[in-house]
């Protein structure tokens, strides 16, 4: 099979596009013929090895060379085999996944049974390749860490990203009073998803805006963990998702910061990492049944053919891109 092969550490040249063996499935495990896979703004930080520091901690980023040779998160695609043990799948049935060990930029990847689940039968399979990570994180902001519920109020700090956008329609779902924060030529996408407020993080400063939130998911900037207290009730919870980021620290300096902080104060900060987080299966039916009753839609910015992939993750890595970007494997 075809594979992008990341060896060393660097820019999107490094990523290399050989022929490599297909894998085979193990027990519990499904082999995936991938059809879309997505692009993430973990995927270039792995393919740089940054921040540095990030090296030095256990997880998939060595000290000289990545543990990970195949990137790629986010796949949709059909089951071609399945491994021992596996009872839910077949070949044929139309899949989508998050998987922790990557391999999605890839045509085909094996995937744990638990971490994956039917496609929505609405969406096409780059619609359905953008969900996992991004979608699967906003629902563990909102649920779990923010606690949302009808009457809530939420600022997403980020909200026309990957990340962002599917939080502000969770967070309609949930009930919530939704609150966005983008450039100016995000702002009509943001209204559209159903935010009640948009402020414009060009005019406008949102720590300074008077107004407070019980959910504040902190996915884009580098504010202060102080700044955000401004914004949060005296119960409130920060939720961290990103940051700015440097070649060195940041953002994972700035989130040991801010989570230090907030063991003195009453308002709380949090880290997801939908990555860690078990039973990614049960969160992807979630999402597909809100998908499936149209309180739920991807926003797709931008979608690559294949061997285009270098290009996908550069534009991905300028940081400016409004919802996802999908790379397509192959056709249906």
């Amino acid at each position: 099979m075809k594979a992008y092969v990341l060896g060393s550490y660097g820019s999107p040249d490094v990523l290399q596009l050989r022929d490599v063996d297909r894998p085979a499935p193990g027990p519990g495990e499904v082999l995936v013929r991938v059809r879309a896979a997505s692009v993430q703004p973990a995927d270039w930080h792995l393919m740089r090895g940054e921040p540095f520091i990030s090296r030095l901690m256990p997880g998939p980023l060595g000290l000289r060379r990545p543990r990970i040779t195949v990137l790629g998160a986010d796949v949709a695609g059909e089951v071609a085999a399945v491994g021992p043990g596996v009872t839910g799948f077949g070949p044929g049935d139309e899949v989508f996944a998050m998987t922790a060990k990557g391999g999605g930029f890839a045509e085909y990847v094996c995937v744990p049974e638990t971490e994956l689940a039917p496609k929505p039968a609405s969406l096409t399979f780059e619609e359905a390749a953008s969900v996992p990570l991004a979608a699967g994180t906003a629902l563990l902001a909102l649920r779990d860490q923010g606690a949302v519920r009808p009457g809530s109020r939420v600022l997403v700090n980020g909200a026309s990203g990957g990340v962002g956008t599917f939080a502000v329609q969770l967070g309609k779902a949930y009930g919530a009073h939704v609150t966005g924060v983008c450039s100016t030529r995000n702002l009509d996408l943001v209204r559209s998803l159903g935010a009640d407020e948009v402020f414009d993080r060009t005019k406008e400063d949102f720590t300074r805006s008077g107004q407070v939130y019980d959910v504040l998911l902190y996915i884009a900037g580098n504010r202060s963990f102080a700044e955000c207290r401004r914004v949060l009730t005296r119960k409130g919870v920060c939720v961290l998702i990103g940051g700015a980021a440097t070649r060195w620290l940041q953002p994972a300096g700035h989130v040991f910061a801010t989570l230090a902080a907030s063991a003195f104060v009453p308002q709380k900060a949090v880290l997801t990492n939908v990555l860690a987080c078990k039973g990614n299966r049960h969160n992807l039916e979630e999402l597909t049944a809100l998908i499936d009753e149209g309180r739920l839609t991807p926003v797709l910015d931008r979608v690559y053919d294949f061997e285009d992939l270098r290009a996908a993750i550069r534009y991905q890595e300028e940081g400016h891109a409004p919802g996802k970007v999908v790379v397509r494997v192959g056709q249906a």
